[in-house]
């Protein structure tokens, strides 16, 4: 059996809650390190874990027994650490956004390719069980063709997710350089992207700071999307939903109508245009709320992709495209313009 020897480098809630458990779920997997400026965290996982602690990613990237890392930092620092772990030959599984801006995501793409390495970008919802299968109904044409959609993901904020509360990084533009929008919405432009099998063409936004106090990036946004062949839609990303969480997506087409996420009892709903329908309960969306923990199939396709040696299937040049969506909404709200993506 192979055994790809991991590194933690950042140990707050997505780490903990996330790339830890399924790691350690994984047989191909040993946790050998952990990292954290706040040395009480490396130390307290890597106890539970019998593995080293460390308080500069520079240092455990020096550990020539380590394979692969995640990279759970505060967005700012995605791109140096993830560079520096490819540069130091590790495979690199890196949370979303991938990076600040689009010549970040290209240099970390090129230290990949540079030095022979594994590049995958932390978004999950391709591998949620209702859009694994919505993504073969519009295949198929089941549907139709696609008119236009509308996608949300919403909740009331990282202060009840993050480990630092209402004084988290996320609240911080120099540490996050972006709020709800590279928080959520790069979820949901990655998912659009994967489900309808085109990229996005223009973007026109509106992107506010209206929720969350002392907070220096957005917290509400809402977008209108246009791909190549002239789907339009709408997303939402919002740190102000606080009477729940709001992680649908909704498809109108040729034949009908297809709600994903958007039921309690069903995660896929079809109401054909003739009258008929489909029901289906596929299980639950992966979700912030207590209880709701499931596996996200991230840790799974990155550790494949290095035991198989296959591309992962949200590789950089992945990462780089559903980011450069929310880029260009951030300019076109900053311009009040449509911008060209």
């Amino acid at each position: 059996m192979v055994r790809i020897k991991v590194g933690i480098i950042g140990c707050g809630s997505i780490a903990k809650h996330r790339h830890i458990p399924e790691y350690a779920m994984n047989e191909n997997v040993e946790i050998v390190a952990f990292c954290d400026i706040i040395a009480a965290r490396a130390h307290a996982f890597a106890d539970q874990y019998n593995a080293k602690a460390y308080v500069d990613y520079n240092e455990l990237l020096e550990n020539e027994e380590i394979d692969a890392v995640s990279v759970c930092t505060p967005n700012s620092l995605h791109a140096p650490v993830s560079i520096a772990a490819l540069k130091a030959g590790k495979h690199v599984l890196c949370e979303k956004p991938m990076a600040t801006s689009s010549e970040e995501a290209e240099a970390m793409i090129a230290a990949a390719e540079e030095n022979g390495k594994k590049l995958m970008i932390g978004h999950n919802q391709r591998f949620v069980p209702s859009h694994a299968k919505a993504r073969s109904i519009i295949e198929s044409g089941e549907l139709g063709k696609i008119y236009s959609f509308r996608t949300a993901f919403g909740h009331s904020g990282p202060e009840n997710w993050s480990a630092d509360g209402e004084h988290s990084w996320f609240f911080d533009k120099e540490q996050a350089f972006i709020g709800a929008m590279g928080d959520l919405g790069v979820h949901k432009t990655d998912l659009l992207r994967y489900l309808i099998g085109e990229e996005f063409v223009e973007a026109a936004a509106f992107v506010e700071t209206s929720a969350k106090q002392n907070s220096t990036v957005d917290d509400n946004a809402v977008c209108i999307l246009k791909s190549e062949s002239g789907i339009i839609g709408t997303l939402a990303a919002s740190w102000s939903y606080n009477g729940g969480e709001d992680n649908s997506t909704v498809f109108y087409a040729e034949k009908g109508i297809m709600r994903l996420e958007d039921d309690p009892d069903y995660s896929l709903i079809i109401d054909y245009k003739n009258g008929n329908s489909e029901r289906h309960s596929l299980g639950t969306i992966q979700s912030n709320e207590e209880g709701q923990q499931t596996d996200t199939h991230v840790v799974e396709h990155f550790i494949n992709s290095i035991v198989e040696d296959k591309t992962p299937p949200v590789c950089g040049n992945e990462g780089k495209k559903s980011l450069e969506v929310i880029l260009a909404a951030l300019e076109s709200s900053a311009g009040k313009q449509i911008v060209r993506i």
